[in-house]
């Protein structure tokens, strides 16, 4: 029987790659942070995602609700760190360093899936861990090379999420996403 249900993906890769972009151009050091960021992270990056992986499960997809639940919930997480005024920024790197060790698992997670969904998780896993040098070593330099990663890393996502809705849509390949690994 054929499944009827919508596909979550593109709502949980725009909120991931859209807040991704906006709290990056922070980091890149292109405006300071601002109440734009913090409520894109509670809503579409943090509530969206949360609600992409619940749906994922109704569809019997681990890694999709894993990854959307997981993110989402990193978001929640950052904004109130954020609200509550910041970490120690040795302690942020360790928390920032956990994330990238749980996306670095994720990515090999990806290698049996499409190329553009590789380079969103690989992508990731070095802003997380450079944004975690970034604040071991109280590095400015650092934090902009890694905004300018990360704003790559949310526009993979974006990207993503066009293509999964474009290419269904109109039922062919209109961005390509890459063939699935041999593993």
């Amino acid at each position: 029987m054929e499944d009827l249900r919508a596909n979550p993906a593109p709502l949980g890769l725009m909120g991931f790659g859209m807040t991704t972009v906006l709290l990056n151009i922070h980091n890149a050091g292109f405006f300071p942070m601002d109440p734009m960021i913090l409520a894109m992270g509670v809503f579409y990056g943090g509530i969206a995602q949360v609600i992409a992986g619940i749906m994922e499960f109704r569809k019997n997809n681990m890694f999709g609700l894993t990854a959307f639940t997981s993110y989402g919930l990193f978001w929640m997480t950052l904004v109130a760190i954020i609200l509550r005024g910041g970490a120690d920024p040795k302690f942020l790197g360790w928390y920032l360093f956990l994330w990238g060790v749980f996306t670095a698992y994720m990515f090999l997670g990806t290698l049996r899936k499409n190329r553009a969904l590789q380079v969103v998780f690989g992508s990731l896993a070095v802003l997380f861990f450079l944004l975690a040098i970034g604040h071991w070593a109280d590095s400015e330099t650092i934090i902009k090379i890694a905004g300018w990663e990360g704003i790559f890393t949310g526009a993979s996502s974006i990207y993503l999420a066009a293509a999964e809705i474009l290419n269904d849509s109109y039922n062919k390949v209109v961005l390509p996403i890459g063939p699935t690994a041999k593993v």
